[in-house]
């Protein structure tokens, strides 16, 4: 069976006040989506290039600062064909890359701020001090400050309107997963199901947030498609959310 096309998904229109929300995560076959700290090890060179293909998709890349400060992120693509791929559709050779902190602790020497080959935007919680705040901007990366209680409407309100964003690609954490999902903002979810064991009562799954969903309330799934790759053992499902 052939691999799926991630830069040939028929999208739907993104609502008025956000983008269509693109999530996607790569797990082990016990649901765990980090092993000795980062998601390295589980997905492979093809699970890797599907995530690339996604991008092609999308105008801004979204990373929590908890993946920032532990692997780096960028919106790069690594990948010639799938950059001129973007340039023929009008797009620029890469998204944005966002980052969202409550703190404004992070590591301000990563490409994510010292590149200039793609844009990026820093969404901070109005709980960040003032001299994190500067330092960041003074990276040359705009920063926005989210109003208390409501950060993520606000984030993607800002996206949708001021930066014209039609597609969001969230790459996590677990954390901001939880919180999007909470907000019944994730219009489809792509997983990569990686054939790892893991184990751990403590590892993280690929949405965690601080209380779980109740039976009213837990999030349906519709499942789209799930291919097999015979040559690395993993699936690849793709789910749009019920709303």
């Amino acid at each position: 069976m052939p691999l799926p096309d991630y830069t040939a998904l028929e999208l739907r229109p993104p609502p008025a006040h956000r983008p269509y929300v693109l999530l996607n995560m790569v797990m082990s076959a016990d649901g765990k989506v980090v092993v000795e700290g980062t998601e390295q090890g589980i997905g492979s060179r093809a699970d890797q290039r599907l995530m690339r293909e996604l991008r092609v998709n999308a105008d801004v890349v979204l990373n929590g600062a908890g993946t920032l400060r532990v692997s780096g992120t960028s919106s790069r693509l690594n990948a010639p064909d799938l950059e001129q791929l973007r340039l023929e559709r009008g797009k620029p050779r890469f998204p944005v890359a966002a980052t969202v902190s409550r703190s404004g602790n992070l590591p301000l020497d990563r490409a994510f701020f010292t590149a200039r080959d793609f844009d990026a935007v820093v969404y901070l919680s109005a709980l960040a001090s003032e001299p994190r705040r500067a330092a960041i901007a003074a990276t040359g990366r705009p920063v926005v400050v989210l109003p208390p209680g409501d950060e993520i409407a606000a984030m993607l309100s800002h996206m949708r309107s001021d930066l014209g964003a039609a597609v969001l690609l969230l790459e996590g954490g677990p954390d901001l997963n939880a919180d999007f999902f909470a907000l019944d903002a994730v219009d489809e979810f792509f997983l990569t199901l990686g054939p790892r064991i893991i184990a751990g009562r403590d590892s993280l799954t690929a949405v965690e947030g601080p209380a779980p969903f109740s039976r009213e309330t837990m999030r349906q799934l519709q499942l789209l498609t799930a291919v097999p790759n015979e040559q690395t053992s993993e699936v690849y499902l793709h789910y749009r959310v019920r709303h």
